[in-house]
């Protein structure tokens, strides 16, 4: 990059390697803990192994990269170059990555600003992808952190489970415990709100509330410029058909992104998992 500004962010942003490549963002990874094996995210564990090991209820649990993992990443993007680093990393209240990084932080060969987006998956892609590209147009750290903090405040994320189970286990679920002693007779939608997963509204069926979850998105679009991701585990015909829909009721997407979940955010999701995030440019 011109301006010599590296953006850093975690796996749990789900970025096509392909684009992570061309703008020069880098990726550090959170850990599945799969049975006695801890396996890193992204290169280790593959979301098919784990959908089949949730399947057949093993114990799964997540961790957060090590401060340490932090510090030699932001020793590596210096060497190569950078004279200063925007690390922007998933919701504080989901993960303690944002912890991490900041204590590496301290110690980090150049200046480093550190950004809990309250996002997670594209959500967080989308941030970190307009972070890159203040960079590549010669923005300052101040000026790409401004660019994630505007892109994050306008992004909004929504998502069915088919069992509110995984979310319970994992202790992610919020508000929407309220719905544990029903959870075998609605299906949920969910929202990120203010970096937490809170209940948006209960459906009866799986199809009703694919349904809704599509009106929701393209009442949030309206007729604005805007990206989507689809998201899904283990539903990929489900994900696909809601992205052809998306496409033909909101022409005017400037782009749609079709992906699996890794593992972390799989891990508390469960298969069936439909997700979608709009973030408007």
């Amino acid at each position: 990059m011109s301006c010599h500004v590296a953006i850093v962010t975690d796996s749990t942003a789900y970025l096509p390697p392909r684009m992570m490549e061309r703008h020069g963002i880098t990726a550090v990874p959170l850990t599945v803990v799969l049975g006695d094996q801890a396996l890193e995210e992204g290169t280790e564990i593959s979301t098919r192994s784990l959908a089949q090991a949730l399947q057949k209820r093993r114990p799964v649990t997540t961790s957060r990269p090590s401060p340490s993992t932090f510090a030699a990443t932001y020793r590596a993007v210096a060497e190569s170059g950078a004279t200063g680093i925007v690390s922007l990393h998933l919701s504080a209240e989901l993960s303690g990555t944002y912890d991490a990084a900041v204590v590496a932080a301290r110690e980090a060969p150049v200046p480093v600003r550190v950004v809990d987006t309250g996002m997670v998956a594209m959500a967080l892609g989308f941030c970190a992808l307009a972070a890159a590209e203040t960079a590549e147009s010669g923005g300052t750290m101040d000026e790409a952190v401004m660019a994630v903090e505007k892109r994050a405040a306008g992004t909004s994320a929504y998502f069915y489970v088919d069992t509110l189970d995984y979310l319970r286990r994992g202790g992610r679920i919020g508000t929407a415990a309220a719905l544990l002693g029903s959870a075998l007779a609605v299906k949920p939608l969910l929202q990120l709100e203010d970096g937490r997963i809170e209940l948006l509204e209960k459906v009866r069926t799986a199809s009703k509330a694919i349904a809704r979850l599509e009106e929701i998105v393209v009442e949030r679009v309206g007729g604005a410029e805007a990206d989507i991701a689809v998201h899904h585990l283990a539903a990929p015909d489900r994900a696909s058909a809601l992205a052809e829909r998306l496409r033909a009721r909101a022409p005017g997407l400037a782009d749609v992104h079709v992906s699996e979940v890794g593992a972390v955010i799989g891990a508390h999701t469960g298969p069936g998992l439909l997700g979608a995030v709009v973030s408007p440019r």
